[in-house]
């Protein structure tokens, strides 16, 4: 059934009410007096760095103080008296999301956690990983590979997003389609709530059905129902090297076709990512990799399969591709290719950036109906001539179209909200998200009651109520 067609206004990043500039002032001289070295910034200058993440497009708050903890005492200590005060807390990490959850509200408190950046424990007998939040996805990684074991969530981003930012937003990224989004691989979690209470969620057991899934429910909140400051996460031994394959399509329909067909084959390789024209001629042009410009589409393809099972998967791949209409299809020569041709999907989005003005979106749908995504994408941005950009994770039905307007462009806001309505109107039609990693945050707000229905989004302000009666968490984001 199709969703019902309404206006949407797009959501201000709002705080539930307006932050009372003495309450702050108290706060700060109650934070100085409690935590005489916790670093406190207050100068305009330096807040103004903490106004926005990645999401630049959305209009933001200036922080009226910005805090870094050193542990989970001061973050408890923070909360503590930001719930006596009834000051707004942000939280933030790295500042690289894209929807919004980590942008400043204007008078309010932002509490950065990348000072609690230390790995506590690798537990190579229970294949586990005890991390603090501030640490770097790529160095986490690194850490845990020393040991021959490898942490698999995998966003575009992972060399400068934070842990905890992962967490936060249920992060996906390339290697979804095998191994799953973040909340796969969290074991048990540390949470400040809003009061300061610290909890604990799980722990180092892989089977625990002790009460409700308090894990599960912090993970993807975006800090609204408490800050996480410690998780345990599952590690698994480290695959062999990755076998990759290029393949290009004369439209991005077929491209999506070959992704289908790939499923129905019940092929599961550790990346499936589709790049279109626009895309493909961006990366080209920054890397310089000699990819088929006249391709409509391309496909990157790979399996970390053990041995010589990983050749074999992708010699499976490569007959359904070209049974699928491939033009033309080239495998990595050898592993310091495969990873260069990777990293060069990582950097698509940086690419786009180079032509123009890029506001990214993030829609999923049932992997089945990815070319229908794919035509209806073409058509909507076609309509209203508005040059895009389509890449993502294809294996798991996530893509990512990118509008991209000259840098001047005075329409570029209208046409950004227009088209991107449309777009999302279209994946809810087909069964999808408006969000698949990204996260609701403040960007895509008013959605989710059209997604959800009004009876969901009242269960969960029902927990937001219970877990932060005085909604100072995140407010205006979520919900």
């Amino acid at each position: 059934m199709g969703i019902e067609s309404v206006a949407v206004e797009p959501a201000a990043p709002v705080a539930a009410t307006p932050v009372d500039p003495a309450a702050l002032d108290a706060l700060i001289a109650d934070l100085r007096a409690a935590l005489a070295d916790v670093r406190l910034l207050t100068d305009a200058t330096d807040r103004e760095a903490y106004r926005l993440d990645e999401t630049a497009y959305l209009a933001a708050g200036l922080p009226g103080a910005v805090v870094f903890p050193a542990d989970t005492a001061e973050v408890s200590t923070i909360l503590r008296l930001a719930s006596r005060h009834r000051v707004a807390v942000v939280p933030r990490g790295a500042g690289t999301g894209l929807s919004g959850g980590a942008a400043g509200i204007e008078g309010a408190l932002t509490l950065v956690l990348t000072r609690m950046n230390r790995i506590l424990e690798i537990d190579p007998d229970n294949l586990c990983v005890v991390t603090q939040p501030g640490v770097i996805n790529a160095d986490l990684k690194a850490a845990v590979a020393r040991e021959g074991l490898f942490y698999p969530p995998d966003p575009a981003s992972y060399e400068t997003c934070s842990i905890g930012g992962n967490l936060g937003t249920n992060a996906g990224g390339l290697c979804c389609v095998k191994y799953g989004q973040t909340r796969d691989w969290v074991l048990g979690l540390e949470v400040v709530l809003a009061d300061g209470t610290v909890i604990r969620t799980g722990g180092k057991t892989v089977k625990d059905t002790a009460g409700y899934s308090l894990t599960h429910l912090f993970v993807g909140s975006q800090g609204t129902l408490g800050l996480i400051t410690e998780a345990t996460l599952r590690l698994r031994p480290m695959p062999g090297p990755r076998a990759t394959l290029l393949a290009f399509f004369a439209s991005v329909v077929a491209a999506g076709e070959a992704v289908a067909a790939l499923t129905r084959g019940g092929l599961v390789q550790v990346t499936l990512e589709l790049l279109d024209r626009e895309t493909i001629l961006a990366v080209d042009d920054a890397h310089q990799l000699g990819l088929d410009r006249d391709a409509a589409a391309m496909l990157l393809v790979e399996s970390d399969a053990p041995g010589t099972a990983a050749a074999a998967e992708l010699d499976a791949a490569e007959a359904a591709i070209r049974a699928a209409g491939s033009t033309s299809i080239v495998r990595a020569a050898d592993a310091t290719e495969a990873d260069w041709l990777r990293h060069a999907r990582r950097l698509a989005l940086r690419a786009l950036e180079m032509k123009g003005t890029v506001r990214m979106e993030d829609v999923g749908v049932p992997r089945s109906r990815v070319p229908e995504l794919l035509a209806g994408i073409e058509k909507i941005t076609a309509a209203h001539k508005v040059r895009c950009a389509t890449f993502g994770h294809a294996g798991d039905g996530n893509l990512h179209p990118n509008l991209i307007f000259d840098r001047d462009d005075p329409e570029a806001a209208r046409l950004t909200h227009v088209v991107r309505d449309e777009i999302f109107r279209l994946a809810l039609d087909l069964g999808g998200t408006v969000t698949a990693e990204h996260g609701i945050g403040s960007a895509r707000r008013e959605w989710l009651p059209i997604q959800r229905g009004e009876g969901a989004v009242a269960a969960m302000r029902s927990i937001k109520a219970a877990l932060d009666p005085l909604r100072i968490l995140n407010p205006g984001r979520v919900l």
